[in-house]
């Protein structure tokens, strides 16, 4: 996960849950306040929260496709940095053994639609999914 240096013109919220899916409910709650705080339409607001849902399953999915469950204490961090006209979100799990996404499925398709530009990387032992979604008209 790349964690940005600060900028005047952002801030910067980060959310660590556990790596359960029983949590991304918390996740697309906060999502979907954050876009609203910097002004983003209804439907915008809606696509990034599927999207940042989306980006999640695929990390935790990747945890049963590698036929390990996620260990006790393993979490689901999620930054998301503010900008004037955009969103950036980056969703990260410890990588393990775990592969990147494939980026010919059609979850990666409904991900770039939903989010406008999606990066996967491996950094630090985290599995990361950065997002960045722009205000439309901007």
């Amino acid at each position: 996960m790349d964690l940005l240096a600060a900028d005047p013109a952002t801030d910067t919220v980060i959310l660590q849950l556990p790596a359960s899916s029983a949590y991304l409910s918390v996740l697309r709650t906060a999502t979907a306040g954050l876009a609203a705080r910097a002004q983003f339409t209804l439907d915008e607001i809606e696509d990034l929260r599927i999207a940042v849902d989306e980006a999640c399953a695929m990390l935790l999915a990747r945890e049963l496709d590698a036929g390990e469950a996620p260990a006790p204490g393993d979490d689901l961090t999620c930054q998301f940095v503010l900008g004037e006209t955009e969103i950036q979100v980056f969703v990260s799990v410890p990588a393990g053994n775990r592969a990147l996404p494939s980026r010919d499925t059609f979850a990666w398709q409904v991900l770039s639609a939903l989010a406008g530009d999606v990066e996967a990387s491996t950094k630090d032992d985290r599995l990361c999914i950065a997002l960045t979604k722009k205000r439309a008209g901007l």
